[in-house]
């Protein structure tokens, strides 16, 4: 009896910022491993999801969205999007509907020899005859795009249609990561990404964009897991606005964070957070390398 042939291979997810590629991933995956928020650049690393089946194993890689760098923090968000894309076997570009070709942005694309399927999310907002006439348009932008995807990461609609397409452009090859495995990041990392999203969802303006979460401790016991994690900020000012009036604020991003902590980890989770500055780090080579954006 012959022995089934294996599929193993990487698959790019990119695409401007706030277009549902990490609620994609989600979806794709079955587990919430990215973090999401209604604001633009909530991701900022590469988000590895592993997606394992009796005879194929799929690596997902959610990437920050594309932009043109203002300060050290985003060029490094863009080396992954980079590194990404060249690693990958097919690639995901996810457009929105109201999205526009931006050459600045979308010229890489056109150079491409590995297999883009053009994603169009948030179907489910569409009218009339929309998603036909954005799928014509993208095709006339960008000719080498294989095939378009009208999907809705919210509702799920269609998105069940791209594993198959996926598999079918996969090489033979044997797993890169062992089987019992779903993502490349650390239990430290989906903590701290816990709370930045929480931070994301509870401050405004340029709060949540001059924050870092650090990871100072993670002890698990059987019962619990007690975590002690350090909130940067880039000024003393913005200090006092994460904490809030009587502390708060960083009250509500504990208990908030913390609750889903619980879920994710499926135990009993102590949180305590700090709250430090970091001057400017954003545009310091070293405290991004500090941070784990620079190796």
């Amino acid at each position: 009896m012959a022995e089934t042939s294996f599929k193993s291979g990487f698959v790019s997810i990119v695409g401007k910022p706030n277009v549902g590629k990490s609620s994609l991933m989600n979806k794709l995956m079955g587990e919430n491993l990215s973090i999401i928020t209604a604001k633009a650049q909530t991701t900022r690393h590469r988000i590895m999801g592993i997606l394992n089946g009796d005879d194929y194993q799929l690596v997902y890689s959610d990437t920050p969205g594309i932009l043109e760098p203002k300060y050290s923090l985003h060029e490094a968000m863009m080396t992954y999007v980079k590194v990404s894309l060249q690693d990958a076997d097919a690639i995901l570009l996810v457009v929105a509907l109201e999205d526009k070709f931006e050459p600045e942005l979308f010229e890489r694309f056109l150079r491409m020899q590995t297999p883009i399927f053009l994603v169009i999310n948030k179907i489910d907002r569409a009218k009339g005859s929309q998603v036909l006439d954005k799928g014509t348009y993208w095709k006339e932008c960008i000719p080498n795009i294989q095939e378009i995807l009208p999907v809705s990461a919210k509702t799920g609609e269609n998105v069940d249609q791209l594993l198959p397409k996926l598999l079918a452009l996969m090489p033979e090859h044997p797993p890169f990561f062992p089987k019992d495995e779903y993502t490349d990041r650390t239990e430290r990392f989906f903590a701290s990404e816990i709370i930045r999203e929480k931070i994301f969802l509870n401050y405004e303006q340029e709060i949540p964009y001059s924050t870092e979460v650090s990871i100072q401790s993670f002890k698990e016991a059987d019962d619990i897991i007690r975590i002690s994690a350090t909130i940067y900020v880039e000024r003393d000012s913005q200090k006092g606005i994460i904490i809030g009036k009587g502390a708060s604020l960083i009250k509500k991003v504990g208990i908030e964070a913390r609750q889903d902590m619980e879920v994710f980890f499926n135990k009993k989770v102590f949180l305590e957070t700090h709250v430090k500055v970091a001057d400017n780090w954003r545009k310091q080579a070293f405290k991004l390398k500090q941070f784990g954006y620079l190796e």
